[in-house]
This record gives structure tokens, C-alpha cells and sequence, in this order.
């Protein structure tokens, strides 16, 4: 079939919106139609260049939502007409990984989904003959995009797509950081740097767990005001000595959890300084630069302060993703906020101008 689809043709430059083939899908796979998109962060990672395993040509995107279409041979977990978030990390339910409370990192088809292809190791996107390779396993700045069964969340139709494709990426990313990784216990002190997506989804975590203090720290006032409506306690404005005031501001000892969002390894440090002696624990979700490495001062480490990294929040993605979905229809996690303009397919590179002039916290593409 015939879809419109954002390529990524070389790096450092606009994508370009045009008309590529989609192969039907083959067996453990389903065809999807995108009804919306979120514009991430590391989709204008990856277009920039600056992520050293990037490829290309490409469609990029990976934070989608639609309505499955058509499935291949074999597939019973999504049919025609059920509603599904994308999933850049998948869960087969049955490698090691899966099975294990302790991470959410599906080995079933990662070696290919980093090369850029499908579980067999080739595409369904083609152009003039020339394939075209899948982004994130996912692909989702297109019209319609085949993925892999066990890379779909399914979700209950009640839940509207324009806001159900964050949980795709940034928001079940901040939410699980702080729900999965860090297991925010009721009554903690918790900080978290950085008011995008990511960490406001953080900071709606934290208060979902209980915490009695949650702390922002970030840049832009309108952020902090935003991190105030998703439960932040205190706001600070991020600056050279923000270390220092996060340990007046708990008695002098720093906070049971910190969370950095910002892909700054300077913020990463802060993050890790200003966590509790004893038992601080500070959670890196941030991607940082091709190169970049965390300088720590290893007395902080030696006093009892412990770094954990969080992919995509360890959020299992076909179990958890739904709850999220459920929590937001109850009111528990306010969405709306979250998405500050709407674009259409064409108007693509707009999205990744307003990122980087931190107009808003997340473009979403509408479809159709």
C-alpha cells in the first residue's frame, strides 16, 4: 500500500514528507493506523546525528497510537479494531528478561530493532525498490506502520489517542522512573530535575507513590508552574547552587530519591549530590551526549548514595502501559497539560523547531 511518511534522508537535515510503499505484515505482526504522534525528544537525537547508532534513510518517530487494521499469520493478542500504543521496547513475556521483576529490557528481538529492521530482518518500507528502514521498531511518523504483536500495547477505546500516545514514550518513561525504578515509598522527600515530559512524568509518579515533598528543579517558570499542577511541592529554578539549597531545604541531609531528566551529565552529577546520604538514591533517565560521561566524586558513593539508570521507566510495556491508560481515565494522571500544540504530518519539522526552543512540552501529529 501507498502511505505518506516523514523520511529521515541525512542527518542534520528537515525530514521530508513523502509517499513510500508498505508491505503487508508477514507473520507475528500487525498493520497499524497511526492516529497520533508525539514529537520526542530522541526522534530530533537521532535526525540530528548526534546519536553515534543512528541510520538512515529512516522513518522516524516511536511515540504513536492507532487502530490495528490487518495481522499477520499467528498473531493473537491484537486484532482488527482494538486500539494500541507503540512500543519502542517490546515485551515477548517469554526471554529471561520478561520474566524477571527486574528489568523490562526484552531480548526477543533487540539486536534487530537496533539495526533498523524488523524480526526477520528485513522492512516493510520501501521506496522505488529501495528499503527503508524502521526506526525504534516503531516508525510512527507515518500514516500507517507495521510492528512486531509483542511492540503493541493494547488499550480500551475509551482512552483518546492524541493523549494516549505519550504513554508510548516521555510520560510512562517519568511515571515508571519513580513507580519501577526507584520505588518511591509514601512520605519520601523527592527531586526531580527537569520539567519536560519525562519529569513531570516523574513528579506525577512520585505523588501517585506518596511522596510527602516533591521538588523541581528546571529553568522555565511556566515549567515549574506546570510541575506544580502534576503535584510538585517546591519549585526551584535551576541554577549553580542548587545542590546546596536542596540540602537546606531537607535538614541538611539531601533527598531519599532525585530524578534527572534533562540528558545534561552536569544535572546528572547534581542529581546524584543532592540525593540523601545513606540511602539516596538518584535515577538517570536523561540521554546524554555521544561521548559524555558522569563525573562523581566517589565519597558520595562510599557515604551511601547508589545511581540507577531507567530505561523507558522499566515499564513492561503490553501490562503496564494500559494501567497508565486506566489511571489517566480515572483522573489520576492529568494528561492535557502535557500537549501544547498540533500539527499535522507536513508540519513535522515544526515540531522538532518548537523542542528546541522549549515551546511547550510535547507537539503531537494528528492524522487524517
Amino acid at each position: 500500500m501507498k502511505i505518506r511518511a516523514a523520511v529521515l534522508e541525512q542527518f542534520g537535515a528537515p525530514l521530508a514528507v513523502q509517499e513510500l510503499d508498505l508491505a503487508e505484515p508477514r507473520a507475528g505482526e500487525a498493520l497499524v493506523r497511526l492516529v497520533a504522534c508525539g514529537v520526542c525528544h530522541t526522534d530530533l537525537y537521532t535526525a540530528s546525528g548526534a546519536d553515534h547508532s543512528g541510520y538512515a534513510p529512516t522513518v522516524l518517530g516511536h511515540e504513536g497510537a492507532g487502530i490495528v487494521e490487518r495481522v499477520g499469520h499467528g498473531v493473537t493478542s491484537v486484532a482488527p479494531g482494538d486500539h494500541v500504543v507503540t512500543l519502542f521496547s517490546p515485551q515477548c513475556r517469554e526471554c529471561v528478561h520478561c520474566r524477571d521483576t527486574r528489568t523490562n529490557l526484552c531480548l526477543a528481538i533487540r539486536e534487530q530493532q537496533n539495526l533498523g529492521y524488523l524480526p526477520d530482518g528485513t522492512t516493510r518500507l520501501s521506496r522505488d525498490g529501495e528499503r527503508i528502514r524502521h526506526f525504534m521498531g516503531t516508525s510512527t511518523f507515518a500514516e500507517y506502520t507495521v510492528m512486531p504483536e509483542i511492540a503493541l500495547a493494547k488499550i480500551t477505546r475509551d482512552a483518546p489517542l492524541d493523549r494516549a500516545c505519550l504513554f508510548a514514550c516521555g510520560l510512562s518513561t517519568g511515571l515508571g522512573a519513580a513507580i519501577n525504578t526507584a520505588k518511591v515509598e509514601a512520605g519520601a522527600t523527592c527531586v526531580v530535575f527537569g520539567a519536560g515530559m519525562v519529569g513531570l512524568g516523574a513528579v506525577a509518579g512520585c505523588r501517585l507513590q506518596g511522596a510527602e515533598r516533591i521538588v523541581c528543579v528546571d529553568l522555565s517558570s511556566e515549567r515549574l508552574e506546570l510541575a506544580r499542577g502534576q503535584g510538585a511541592t517546591h519549585t526551584l529554578h535551576a541554577d549553580d547552587d542548587v545542590v546546596e539549597q536542596i540540602v537546606e531545604l531537607t535538614d541538611g541531609f539531601g533527598a531519599d530519591y532525585t530524578f534527572e531528566a534533562t540528558g545534561n551529565v552536569r544535572v546528572m552529577r547534581q542529581a546524584v549530590e543532592s540525593a540523601r546520604m545513606g540511602w539516596g538514591l538518584a535515577t538517570v533517565c536523561g540521554v546524554a551526549g555521544r561521548g559524555e560521561t558522569l563525573d562523581v566524586v566517589p565519597r558520595f558513593l562510599i557515604t551511601g548514595r547508589r545511581v540507577a539508570g531507567s530505561s523507558f521507566g522499566g515499564v513492561k510495556g503490553r501490562d503496564q502501559v494500559p494501567e497508565f491508560v486506566e489511571r489517566a481515565l480515572a483522573g489520576d494522571i492529568d494528561v492535557d497539560p502535557f500537549v501544547s500544540h498540533k500539527l499535522t504530518l507536513d508540519e513535522v519539522n515544526r515540531g522538532f523547531e518548537l523542542m528546541e526552543a522549549q515551546d511547550g512540552i510535547r507537539s503531537v501529529i494528528a492524522f487524517g
